[in-house]
């Protein structure tokens, strides 16, 4: 029998939701960066029907917020696998530790500053497209 199993069995389902949280992250990104390349090639498919130059506005903030957040979620899987050979190693430890969230935050909030960033860019292209 693994002692403290119970410990050890709950540091594994974090470490599994924060690699799960960290793959949506990276798909986000991924979804981000492919559909601003979609619209440059809507654009200019549009362009070439019919003869006139449609601007795609914002065009390499969606590049470069997509690229962030592939950026975001590779981070995570790796604070993550720290942080579950850390907790592994402080569950066996017979000495008490504290715990530093600093890492976890910082990352939280560049996710935060990233989302807060979208929303204004997509609200700022939908009001000025209207």
């Amino acid at each position: 029998m693994i002692r403290n199993f119970s410990d050890h069995a709950a540091n594994e389902r974090t470490f599994l939701a924060w690699v799960r949280t960290a793959i949506a992250v990276m798909a986000f990104g991924f979804l981000v960066a492919k559909f601003n390349l979609f619209l440059k090639i809507a654009a200019q498919t549009l362009a070439g029907a019919h003869g006139h130059v449609i601007a795609v506005r914002g065009g390499r903030f969606g590049d470069v917020a997509g690229l962030a957040l592939i950026v975001a979620g590779t981070a995570m899987v790796a604070m993550a696998a720290i942080r579950f050979i850390r907790t592994g190693r402080a569950i066996d430890s017979p000495e008490q530790c504290a715990d530093n969230a600093r890492a976890d935050l910082t990352l939280s909030a560049l996710i935060l500053v990233l989302g807060i960033s979208l929303v204004l860019y997509v609200s700022h292209v939908l009001w000025s497209g209207l």
